[in-house]
């Protein structure tokens, strides 16, 4: 098994400031219930799930320190980006996906999995964790037109660096090896079925089995079930994710912002500060920005701001809400105020 230098897995010198007392760093591959696997200097090895871990929270990507006495983790290293997204049972806690992530492959297809909606909330959850976005069209091959597929991306997602590719065609690797480099992290998010398991093969020279997707809907299986990172080809390392299709953002107001950047912007030189971008005279968005992204931004704006209450802070708000229509005082009585 091959030994990797601490610079090839990523180690920086934000990581060195951190490190202390002759503490070992190791950097966490899989993530299982009562372990860990990492790797370090001197390989890979199977570290104890202790509770030092579970209070800090841990999750792939991340440095560990470990104690060369004990042979146990005892420290989180601060992170220089974090994926994570909010529990989609309880709406309470966060999920954590992936950490020092240097770039975040948002994966979809040429075919029905197209979705923008989804895309940007994908792209949301890239910038609030402080990993570069870069959307990968993959399945280019069974279409006619994928220029199609990546002109409307690039409507829908100003700024983006958009691929289409055959995730099978050896020109992959080179079509992303700025991205995939010594010391560089990568991780993959997408719906099942979109190929991200073809693609992790492509880009690590893995054999991982793959699973065809329904033709009625473009919808597929689960192939990979836990998330793991791997060596890539180029010398970067990948993080590999299951398919996630329910993706509810937490505490992401920066990460939209960034997203919906034109309409944020064009909204600093509407007349009224509480534009609606509906039927205002003076607003700066409307008849600019396609409706339906402008309607798009509104509903993840609220659901950024209510999504994250408590169920105490959601009531006392409804609370609040009851009375202010009992009293008679809508939105549209009150007085606007300029800019």
């Amino acid at each position: 098994m091959t030994n990797y230098t601490l610079a090839q897995l990523g180690w920086n010198a934000h990581f060195a400031a951190q490190l202390t007392d002759n503490l070992i760093p190791m950097r966490v591959t899989d993530i299982h219930k009562s372990f860990i696997g990492a790797n370090g200097a001197d390989g890979v090895e199977r570290l104890n799930m202790t509770l030092d871990l579970v209070e800090q929270g841990v999750t792939v990507g991340d440095w560990v320190l470990k104690d060369p006495e004990t042979d146990q983790p005892v420290q989180v290293l601060e992170r220089q980006s974090l994926l994570k997204r909010r529990n989609a049972r309880t709406n309470m806690d966060d999920q954590l996906i992936a950490a020092n992530v240097d770039t975040l492959f948002v994966v979809s297809s040429c075919n029905k999995d197209y979705n923008v909606a989804r895309l940007e909330r994908y792209f949301a959850l890239s910038h609030q964790g402080g990993a570069e976005p870069v959307l990968i069209l993959t399945k280019a091959d069974l279409v006619d037109s994928p220029e199609e597929f990546v002109a409307e991306a690039k409507r829908s997602l100003p700024g983006v660096a958009v691929f289409a590719l055959d995730a099978l065609d050896p020109r992959t690797q080179e079509t992303l090896a700025p991205y995939c480099g010594e010391g560089k992290t990568v991780a993959l998010l997408g719906t099942s079925g979109v190929g991200k398991t073809t693609l992790t093969n492509s880009l690590t020279g893995l054999n991982q089995l793959t699973q065809d997707i329904r033709g009625s809907d473009a919808r597929g299986r689960h192939t990979t079930t836990a998330r793991s990172m791997h060596k890539m080809l180029a010398g970067g390392w990948l993080i590999d994710t299951p398919g996630m299709r329910a993706l509810r953002l937490a505490d992401a107001r920066e990460g939209l912002e960034a997203v919906f950047s034109d309409i944020e912007e064009l909204a600093q030189q509407c007349r009224f500060n509480d534009c609606a971008h509906e039927s205002e005279p003076g607003c700066a968005v409307r008849g600019v920005i396609d409706p339906e992204r402008v309607r798009r931004w509104k509903k993840l704006m609220i659901e950024d701001t209510y999504g994250n209450e408590t169920i105490a802070e959601s009531r006392d708000r409804n609370r609040q809400l009851s009375k202010l229509y009992a009293s008679g005082k809508t939105r549209g009585q009150t007085k606007r105020k300029e800019r």
